[in-house]
């Protein structure tokens, strides 16, 4: 199918209400079923041009339907009544994920903290983190840092475009990614974690610290920690400050409040991981003379080593996943990031520990790295360190050309 052929979802009408009147919702005395969320129209036109945000080639008509199914989804808003909070970042998917087209990420800044004593890191559970939610359906849940934490960090969010190539990389590709010998002292591990989708042990490929291995995980997750409504597979609502008293109060809506609906085979969760399996990756831009020359500058430097530009998927019963090159420019793998890292253990991942993040994309995002410190591309590779210390360093050697190059290079994948 070519690019002409293929049918995306364009947006028609996107009406998020306010934080403002979320707080504002009626609370309730006794616990209920879970209320409609608030949905929006989308139109399916079609059009030539390879866009961010676009769908997979290569899509069946059914496939094509989930991803508009899951866009609907994205989009919706929850409340109080369809289960909100107690406590939250946001009220929907699509308001961390819409730059530079949905699905993308955004400049919104999600805390985590914790305590480091004697090399250990304690996320503080009882107290409410690692992850602080910003916002309560009531003022009295509000969550604030607490004064044991001595490590706060902040997080952008993550853009999705081509999650499901991602996804599709046999787990044997990471691992050997691992085993290759690199040069400059830079190891790289997997992180290997228990799916709570299947059940299985898998290796680690989406969060700042290749926490989730499976994109319904992943979503799962992020639907109970972000907009606070529990799943079949995180069915444990998130109590403000750890305070079960608190939890009582305020939720009073049935868990798992993000039901099977019987008539499709699917809940929230489910069609947020087909929306994100079919989103394609972000469009390449033009070659200029520069960003040719820069392809050469990226391997002497050593970029490459980490930053590796290209996987491929394992076969696939879905076309649009089938052995498909993925242009990602990551190797998928944890690496001591030294002051680089954002100083919380996650998953598998020590303090200090990152996940080399795919680089596909990158001209849309500003600004840069895991808290946003970085607002040039030169910024953030100069403030790598740890294993990518060497690298930087050569790269800081560069002549300006060179740098330019380089740069011009990063700005077109």
């Amino acid at each position: 199918m070519t690019t002409r052929q293929r049918i995306y979802v364009a947006i028609a009408i996107i009406t998020l209400i306010g934080l403002g009147n979320v707080l504002a919702q009626t609370q309730f005395k006794d616990q209920r079923s879970r209320a409609p969320r608030q949905h929006h129209n989308v139109a399916l036109p079609t059009t030539a041009a390879t866009q961010f945000g676009d769908p997979l080639a290569d899509l069946t008509p059914t496939q094509l339907a989930d991803f508009a199914a899951g866009l609907d989804e994205f989009q919706s808003v929850d409340t109080a009544e369809s289960g909100l909070g107690p406590v939250f970042n946001n009220v929907s998917c699509v308001a961390c994920h819409s730059d530079p087209a949905i699905g993308g990420g955004s400049v919104i800044l999600e805390t985590r903290f914790g305590r480091l004593a004697n090399g250990h890191f304690d996320p503080l559970a009882e107290l409410g983190g690692s992850l602080m939610q910003d916002f309560a359906i009531d003022p009295t849940a509000q969550e604030v840092v607490p004064a044991q934490a001595n490590v706060v960090a902040k997080r952008k969010s993550t853009p999705l475009f081509g999650l499901g190539l991602i996804e599709a990389i046999p787990d044997s590709a990471i691992l050997q990614n691992a085993q290759n010998p690199k040069p400059d002292g830079i190891t790289g591990r997997p992180s290997i974690v228990q799916d709570v989708a299947t059940g299985h042990t898998r290796i680690g490929r989406f969060g700042w610290k290749a926490q989730q291995a499976t994109l319904l995980a992943f979503a799962g997750d992020a639907y109970l920690n972000e907009i606070g409504i529990t799943s079949r597979l995180f069915p444990q609502e998130n109590a403000p400050r750890g305070d079960l008293y608190m939890l009582e109060l305020y939720d009073h809506v049935a868990d798992p409040e993000d039901a099977v609906d019987p008539a499709t085979g699917k809940a929230d969760i489910d069609r947020f991981a087909d929306f994100m399996r079919y989103l394609a990756p972000p469009p390449r831009a033009s070659l200029t003379q520069s960003a040719i020359a820069g392809t050469a500058v990226f391997l002497q430097t050593g970029c490459e080593n980490c930053h590796r530009a290209l996987m491929q998927t394992s076969s696939s019963t879905i076309r649009a996943l089938d052995r498909k090159l993925v242009p990602l420019f990551s190797d998928l793998l944890l690496h001591d990031m030294g002051s680089l890292g954002d100083g919380i253990a996650q998953g598998t991942a020590a303090p200090a520990e990152m996940k080399t993040a795919p680089l596909w994309g990158l001209r849309a995002r500003t600004p840069l790295l895991h808290d946003g410190r970085a607002p040039t591309i030169d910024a953030a590779i100069r403030l790598h360190d740890g294993e990518a210390a060497k690298v930087r360093d050569r790269y800081t050697r560069l002549n300006s050309a060179q740098q330019q190059q380089l740069l011009d290079f990063l700005k077109s994948i």
